[in-house]
């Protein structure tokens, strides 16, 4: 009974840290504290968490595998959460910055290369958000993990959205790039790894 009353704490604890970056995006937009473009920076501060959820939730796998502790059960509550800021994300951008202009929204997807890539990571991340659930799981059966090996390109896909939208100081995108790319490598089982990695 212990065990199950601990799992349930770090369940609501973790649930809790997760949805704390949009409860102070939040009390930020309602008290003025967004700075002179408020807009920019909703729109940025989401993109940034949908970004940091998606690499915490492909860190899983590695933690597990380079500590022994599993956070396995709590992954799909992650994803999820990496797809609740992506819809956030793009919320802002359609209602708030665009205000519903679908021309130049469809415009937008079209001609600018960043946002293509950031939609493309969206449409990728919609199925998996509709199939992350166990019954899902089951029907599916060996296409699911197929299927949701898709937020590997999701991820890398956000990346270069992050790096392509930055027109100046380039060192934070390229910071997720790293980290993205450390996770896929301690991802990979050491008969993958080149022999000149593995010492």
């Amino acid at each position: 009974m212990s065990n199950r009353w601990r799992a349930a704490g770090i369940k609501l604890l973790l649930f809790l840290l997760c949805l704390l970056p949009f409860l102070y995006l939040l009390w930020d937009a309602f008290n003025g504290n967004l700075g002179a473009n408020p807009v920019e920076a909703l729109t940025h501060r989401s993109g940034d968490w949908t970004l940091r959820m998606l690499l915490v939730t492909l860190a899983v796998t590695p933690l597990r595998r380079t500590t022994g502790y599993s956070l396995l059960r709590h992954r799909r509550m992650l994803g999820l959460f990496s797809f609740f800021y992506a819809v956030v994300h793009l919320t802002i951008y359609v209602w708030i910055d665009q205000v519903f202009l679908w021309d130049e929204i469809v415009e937008d997807i079209i001609k600018r290369s960043y946002i293509t890539v950031g939609f493309t990571a969206l449409m990728i991340l919609l199925p998996l958000a509709v199939t992350s659930t166990r019954g899902m799981q089951r029907r599916l059966g060996k296409r699911w993990k197929s299927l949701h090996k898709g937020a590997y390109i999701a991820a890398a896909l956000g990346c270069l959205h992050f790096l392509w939208l930055t027109r100046a100081d380039t060192l934070e995108p390229y910071i997720y790039i790293a980290v993205f790319v450390v996770l896929m490598l301690l991802r990979l089982k050491r008969e993958q790894i080149p022999g000149f990695l593995r010492r």
